[in-house]
């Protein structure tokens, strides 16, 4: 059965530690604090605006005036200038921070142009690759979404989210072996998180191998239960062995936690049609189709099998 498209992971804020000089304002230090209480507090419009602040004032130093500015070399810069002067790298974190902060806006290009930013002041943030990288894949440049997870990765090989990050994409145009790898990579180097276990889940349906699906999913359930995806994957493949009742049970929790899953919708429509119960199952589809309307022809298909399937069970 149809199971969509892996997750993306963003990785957590930059903290300051050692990223600020001796001139650095402490109008700039307070006001980056500030953003970074404001997120934690989901108040991204008081946190973009306080970085914002923050920029301005650590932007105001002139390289006379900071005895610790230095230069680095971007080997991955497509820019006529690849030598940046550095005068307070607190004006890099602020960057990549409110790019994360448009992320979550969902303003993927301001997200793409604050990334960039911080990149030209300090081109080895790995945090900022991986982040711009999953601004370009939601706007549709997926060569270069690719292109950061790999510059991410060869800045920090223990970066798990460019392994997920790479693998999401891979999975997407069919390499489900490339993608299978960046998995198992991503679970060795942080085994907590859920995504990996999810991810993997559905690479195991694409395998047929749906008893290790089922533990995946087990386990990122474990991690996380609040994803809906996770259960839809697990629905999927209950449904792939039979097991009607158990699927209809995982659909039915994956659209309580997210109504809005075309896959879950569908799916769900095709176990009802499956126990005989059309009428319920047409209000899946109708809400399917709503969603992706480009996948109509695909489930007339499953639906005369889902009714086959009725006939020839006991």
């Amino acid at each position: 059965m149809r199971s969509g498209r892996i997750t993306f992971l963003i990785p957590a804020l930059l903290f300051i530690s050692c990223a600020v000089v001796a001139q650095t304002p402490s109008g700039a230090i307070t006001s980056y604090n500030n953003a970074r209480s404001k997120m934690d507090k989901g108040d991204l419009e008081g946190a973009i605006a306080d970085y914002t602040r923050a920029i301005e004032l650590s932007s105001r130093l002139g390289s006379s005036k900071s005895a610790k500015s230095s230069s680095w070399t971007n080997s991955f810069s497509t820019e006529p200038e690849k030598t940046i002067t550095v005068i307070d790298p607190l004006t890099a974190n602020a960057y990549s921070n409110r790019g994360v902060a448009k992320l979550r806006k969902q303003d993927f290009e301001g997200a793409v142009a604050d990334f960039t930013s911080a990149l030209r002041i300090r081109p080895m943030m790995a945090e900022a690759y991986l982040n711009r990288g999953a601004a370009r894949r939601v706007l549709g440049d997926v060569d270069g979404a690719l292109l950061d997870a790999e510059r991410a990765l060869s800045i920090d090989k223990k970066l798990y989210q460019a392994y997920n990050n790479h693998a999401s994409i891979l999975y997407d145009r069919g390499d489900f072996e490339g993608a299978f790898k960046d998995l198992n990579k991503a679970i060795e180097l942080n085994s907590k998180n859920a995504e990996p276990f999810y991810n993997r889940g559905y690479i195991y349906i694409k395998k047929r191998d749906y008893d290790a699906a089922i533990a995946d999913f087990n386990r990122a359930i474990q991690l996380n239960p609040e994803i809906g995806g996770v259960y839809q994957g697990r629905g999927i493949a209950w449904m792939s062995k039979g097991e009607f009742d158990k699927a209809l049970a995982d659909l039915n929790h994956a659209l309580e936690l997210d109504p809005n899953l075309p896959s879950a919708c569908m799916n769900r429509g095709l176990v009802l049609i499956v126990k005989g119960r059309e009428a319920e199952a047409q209000k899946d589809f109708d809400r399917c189709l709503a969603l992706e309307p480009s996948w109509k022809s695909d489930l007339e298909k499953r639906i005369k099998i889902a009714k086959d399937l009725r006939v020839a069970l006991p």
